[in-house]
This record gives C-alpha cells, structure tokens and sequence, in this order.
C-alpha cells in the first residue's frame, strides 16, 4: 500500500512538473527545419501576449498569440534574422510586446527610477536622522521684559 501511494506521488510530481513547461504551439504552426523552429521558439518566449499580458506568445493560447507566432515564422522563412523579426513586431505593436524591454534614451527613466528612489529615500533618511540642535532663545532686554509684563497685564 505504501509502495503504492509512493509510486502515486511521483507519477503526479512528474505529471506536475511536465505540465508546467507546455506550449500553445499547435504542429501545424511548427516550421520543419528545427533550428528554424528553435529560433522561432525562442523569439516567442520574449514576446508579450498583448491578450494575457504576463505570458509570451509561446505560451498563450490566445488567438493573436498565434497570430503573432505565424507572423515570427513567417519572418524566419523570409530570411530575416532575429533582431529584424523583433524589430518588425516592435515597430507594428509597440515596445509593450517584449517581454524584457530594451535600454535606450526613450525608457532610461523607467529603468534608472528605481536606483534614483533609493538614492533619494536614503538621502532622505540620513537627513531626517541628523539630530537637529534646537535654537538658543535669546535673553529679553529689560524694556522687552517690561513691555511683555505690560502687555500680560503682570505687576512688577
């Protein structure tokens, strides 16, 4: 019984493990030179589904996901290379369509924000940290003493 319930847990375990790693692509959208098809695998786990948002193309079954992953190889079979292909899909679906965004000017801001958040925090707790000295009240005069008696309505 044991030996059984063993044997149960890791068929499942495996069962669990394959099922994590399947793929949207159908066989009738796979290209028949497989180091064609490695590139077009590995250009779709970098490209957003514009459906799913945080799954790649390779992933989703969303009918534009396999739109876009004809459109990947129909681009490899032209003869483009793969920064072309990116670069096509890029410049028909925006930026938001890979998965890891691309460093130049135009996002510079979106990845240095979270370095110049931290910079400023940390300045801003060094600075508030900083054990302030309170100001020394200076002494009234005798006519300020006087007039300030007066105006409290105090006797001398």
């Amino acid at each position: 019984m044991m030996r059984r319930l063993s044997l149960a847990s890791l068929c499942l375990g495996l069962a669990l493990l394959v099922s994590s790693h399947v793929q949207a692509v159908t066989p009738d959208e796979m290209l028949a030179d497989p180091a064609l098809e490695a590139r077009a695998r590995s250009l779709s786990e970098g490209l957003r589904c514009l459906v799913c948002q945080n799954q790649s193309i390779d992933a989703s079954d969303a009918d534009l996901a396999r739109d876009l992953r004809i459109l990947v190889r129909e681009r490899i079979t032209a003869g483009d290379t793969d920064d072309e292909v990116t670069d096509y899909i890029v410049s028909r679906y925006g930026e938001f369509v890979l998965l890891k965004p691309r460093f130049d000017l135009s996002n510079a801001l979106l990845w240095g924000a979270p370095f110049l958040l931290l910079i400023g925090g940390a300045v801003f707790v060094f600075r508030a940290s900083r054990k302030k000295q309170p100001a020394e009240a200076a002494e009234l005069s005798k006519e300020e003493q006087a007039a300030l008696d007066q105006m409290l309505g105090r006797d001398q």
